[in-house]
C-alpha cells in the first residue's frame, strides 16, 4: 500500500479514522427474521460445501478436470461466505487496517467466484461443442492454468482498489453505508480527489462482472446451436437440462450486483444493502446442491463416503 502513496509525494498529510462505523442493516424493519434467515443459508452453505470438497478430495474417480473447478469454487464460496457472515456477527465499528483488509478478502472471493464460472462455462461449452474431442481439449493443465490465471488477477486487481484507498483522506464521516467495509460507499466518504478511485470503480465491476457475463451469456449461446442440432427431442432435453440450472445460478450472481452498479446511486441504501447481501450469501449455498443434484458422479461418491463411515463406525461400536 505505501507505493501508491509514496507515489503522491512524502509531504502529504492523510487524515485516517481509527475505525469506521458499518451501517449494517440498522433501519430494516424486522431486521431479526434476516439475521435468522442468512444464519441458516450460512450452515447450509458450509456443510453442502464441504461435502462437495470432500468427495472431490477422496474419490480419485472425480479428479477430473471438471471437478478441479468445482472444488476451487466450493472453497472459495466457503471461504467468501465466512468471511461475509463475520462482518455480520461482528460490531458495527471496526478499524481502519481491519477494515481495508476484510475489503480485500471480501472482494478477492467475490470476484473468483465470478472468474470460476467462466471455468466451468468454458468446460461445459467444450464438453457440448466437442464431445468427442474434450478429453483432448481439456486437461487438468489447462483448468489449472485457468484457475491461477483467475487468482492472479483477482488478487492484483483487488490489490489496485484497495490500495488506491489508503490515498483518501476521511473527513467527511466514518459511518459506511453498507454491511460490510464497500468500496463504492467508502470512497466517496473521501474528501480530496477521488478521481482514481471512481475510475477503478467503474472498470472493476466490467472486468468483475462484465467480461464473465458476456462469456458466460456467449457460451450458451453456443451450447444452444450445438444443441439445435442434436437429432433428437430426447437428447436434447437431457442436455439442455444440464445448463438450466447453472443459468440460474449465474443469474443469481449477476443480476443483482448488476442492478446494483448501474442503479446504485439512485436507489434507497437499505435496498442496495439487502441486494448485495442476498447476491453474497445465496450463490454459496445455491452452488453444492446444483452441482450435486445435477451430477451423478458427485452423488454416487457421496453414497459411497457415508456408506463407508457408517460401516466403520459399525464396526467400532
Amino acid at each position: 500500500m505505501d507505493l501508491f502513496n509514496s507515489a503522491l509525494g512524502k509531504n502529504i498529510t492523510f487524515l485516517r479514522p481509527a475505525f469506521f462505523i458499518i451501517s449494517g442493516f440498522i433501519g430494516i424493519p424486522n431486521i431479526k427474521y434476516y439475521y435468522a434467515f442468512l444464519f441458516f443459508v450460512y450452515i447450509i452453505s458450509v456443510l453442502a460445501n464441504t461435502a462437495v470438497m470432500a468427495a472431490i478430495y477422496l474419490d480419485h474417480n472425480l479428479r477430473t478436470p471438471k471437478y478441479i473447478a468445482v472444488f476451487n469454487l466450493a472453497l472459495v464460496d466457503l471461504l467468501g461466505n465466512s468471511v461475509v457472515d463475520i462482518f455480520l456477527l461482528n460490531h458495527y465499528y471496526i478499524s481502519y487496517n481491519d477494515c481495508l483488509t476484510f475489503m480485500f478478502f471480501c472482494s478477492t472471493f467475490y470476484a473468483m467466484q465470478t472468474f470460476n464460472l467462466v471455468v466451468l462455462s468454458f468446460d461445459r461449452v467444450m464438453a457440448i461443442m466437442y464431445p468427442l474431442h474434450y478429453q483432448m481439449r481439456v486437461s487438468h493443465k489447462l483448468i489449472l492454468t485457468l484457475i491461477a490465471f483467475f487468482w492472479l488477477l483477482a488478487t492484483t486487481l483487488i490489490l489496485i482498489v484497495v490500495g488506491l484507498l489508503t490515498r483518501l483522506s476521511f473527513c467527511k464521516s466514518v459511518v459506511i453505508q453498507s454491511y460490510f467495509c464497500d468500496h463504492g460507499p467508502m470512497y466517496r466518504l473521501g474528501c480530496n480527489d477521488i478521481t482514481p478511485n471512481r475510475a477503478i470503480a467503474g472498470l472493476a465491476p466490467v472486468i468483475i462482472l462484465g467480461f464473465p457475463l458476456a462469456f458466460i451469456v456467449g457460451s450458451y449461446c453456443c451450447i444452444g446451436y450445438s444443441l439445435s442440432k442434436i437429432s433428437t427431442f430426447r437428447e436434447r432435453v437431457k442436455a439442455f437440462k444440464t445448463c438450466t440450472g447453472r443459468l440460474s445460478l449465474a443469474a443469481i450472481y449477476f443480476l443483482p450486483f448488476t442492478f446494483v452498479y448501474i442503479f446504485g446511486s439512485v436507489i434507497h441504501p437499505n435496498a442496495r444493502i439487502i441486494s448485495l447481501s442476498i447476491s453474497t450469501v445465496l450463490p454459496p449455498m445455491l452452488n453444492p446442491i446444483i452441482y450435486v443434484l445435477q451430477t451423478q458422479e458427485i452423488k454416487e461418491s457421496l453414497k459411497k463416503l457415508l456408506q463407508t463411515r457408517a460401516t466403520t463406525l459399525h464396526i467400532k461400536f
